[in-house]
């Protein structure tokens, strides 16, 4: 019997000294729930390649992001590798970046732990290409902004480029012709041995098969950033050039100890389709929408990483009304910084920053938690919905406000319980009429950009969109 108590007892603290999320496995549901809820995140895409800032002995890189400069520009890999020697990003401060994220009404961050060029962020034991061993910084970027996330309650995700990487032998090489770099006299010659070396460049480059380096490169990198880093909310992979089925079992294998973690689709297609789409640049037609959790990736300017010569940044107007239209389609907005090579944001970034997190201080009930218009598209903005104990939320963002006093809504029946401006709490008259909602307005908007009437219904507001997809959604480029 006393046998039996200690060994009893020495169960019962093997049992709990688990960690919690090992006893109780989470639906696809509860896992996603946080996600579906925080509608807005940070990308951020950062590395030796904001050294280059676009350009390559003097040549402005012709096409594609500034991330993409070594292999659109064919650098070798002893020359890329040489560069990272000047990064050295002393003015590196990860609690600036998560508090300006948390401002603007950020709700997660994700961060190119290593992007195609095979750099990693991080002191990594299965590659001497990172920034601990690689550049006079020699210090890992990442664990300070894990410890700033958990300050300040952001979610943190790492990107990791699983099949592409120009720098650690083995990895794939997408390819790219020579002319999307710079006008290079040897382009046919480069052109010619990057066909007939399924997109390499250099022979350094392919000393190692690509099995080789999942195993000895990929696959302990994706543990080291599941391991080191505490609580991971998402692994958003990228670009599946050349992988197979096997290598990205490993690679999801290697995901186990973070039991909750969020994947996107890029692992590989269609056989690993993970648990969110990614459209790039561009956000989705109504057609396009099939009941799938999605998340619209967008960069603030024209390239994701770190170009001087990119100036083409949209408004703050054009990113906030981005958000509300991602928001009334049931997705999620990540929204893209490319910091400079001293570890700081451009001040346009910046700004814009501000002006999203003044905006959502005012309106963000009307984004966080909310789900998709039940409604026929609005000619004058767009609507997002909450279920109430009562009925039904709506909340109107209006981006073009009538000038004669009156906000129409067609296709309402449900009767009217409250009905209010977000930025003033000013109460607005309503009236139903042959299944039209008439809201009385001040004939001044009280935002310029977008403002918000909410309104509450008795009852679930009836949905009116056909949910089948009409076209298939597009969710970025294989490479």
């Amino acid at each position: 019997m006393f046998k039996r108590k200690i060994l009893l007892t020495i169960t019962a603290i093997l049992i709990l000294a688990q960690p919690v999320f090992s006893q109780k496995a989470l639906t696809k549901d509860e896992r996603m729930a946080w996600w579906r809820d925080a509608k807005f995140g940070m990308f951020i895409h950062w590395g030796v390649y904001a050294q280059f800032a676009g350009v390559y002995k003097g040549h402005e890189q012709r096409r594609g992001g500034a991330e993409w400069i070594m292999n659109r520009s064919k650098i070798p890999v002893s020359e890329y590798q040489e560069m990272a020697k000047s990064f050295n990003p002393v003015k590196y401060n990860p609690d600036d970046w998560v508090r300006m994220a948390k401002d603007a009404g950020m709700k997660y961050l994700i961060i190119t732990a290593k992007h195609h060029d095979g750099f990693a962020l991080f002191n990594s034991k299965a590659s001497k290409w990172d920034i601990t061993d690689a550049t006079p910084y020699g210090k890992d970027l990442l664990k300070p902004l894990a410890e700033a996330c958990k300050k300040y309650g952001i979610k943190l995700g790492f990107y990791y480029s699983q099949a592409q990487d120009w720098n650690n032998p083995g990895g794939s090489a997408a390819r790219k012709v020579m002319n999307e770099g710079w006008l290079n006299p040897d382009s046919a010659k480069v052109d010619a041995y990057t066909l007939a070396n399924k997109g390499h460049w250099d022979p350094a480059q392919m000393t190692k098969s690509f099995d080789q380096y999942i195993d000895e490169v990929a696959v302990p990198q994706v543990k080291e950033l599941m391991t080191n880093y505490g609580d991971i909310a998402v692994l958003w992979w990228d670009t599946p050039t050349n992988m197979t089925d096997e290598a990205a079992v490993k690679l999801q294998n290697a995901l186990k100890s973070q039991p909750h973690i969020i994947t996107n689709d890029r692992l590989k297609r269609p056989n690993f389709p993970g648990d969110t789409k990614t459209p790039e640049q561009k956000i989705p037609s109504q057609a396009e929408l099939d009941g799938m959790d999605w998340e619209t990736c967008m960069t603030m300017n024209g390239t994701w990483g770190f170009r001087t010569s990119d100036q083409k940044w949209k408004s703050s107007e054009t990113l906030i009304r981005n958000l509300v239209d991602i928001a009334s389609k049931g997705g999620n907005y990540l929204l893209n910084i490319g910091p400079k090579p001293d570890g700081t944001f451009p001040q346009e970034s910046i700004d814009r920053l501000k002006a999203i997190g003044t905006w959502m201080k005012v309106n963000s009930e009307s984004i966080y938690g909310t789900r998709s218009n039940p409604l026929e598209p609005l000619t004058w903005g767009r609507c997002t919905r909450k279920d109430s104990p009562k009925g039904t939320i709506l909340y109107f963002t209006v981006f073009n406000w009538p000038s004669d006093g009156k906000l129409v809504v067609p296709g309402i029946k449900n009767k009217v319980l409250s009905a209010n401006l977000l930025a003033t709490k000013g109460k607005l008259k309503t009236e139903i009429k042959a299944g039209e909602l008439t809201i009385g307005i001040p004939s001044e908007a009280p935002d310029q950009v977008a403002s918000v009437i909410k309104v509450e219904f008795e009852g679930k507001v009836a949905t009116q969109l056909d949910i089948k997809p009409k076209k298939e959604m597009k969710t970025g480029a294989l490479d």
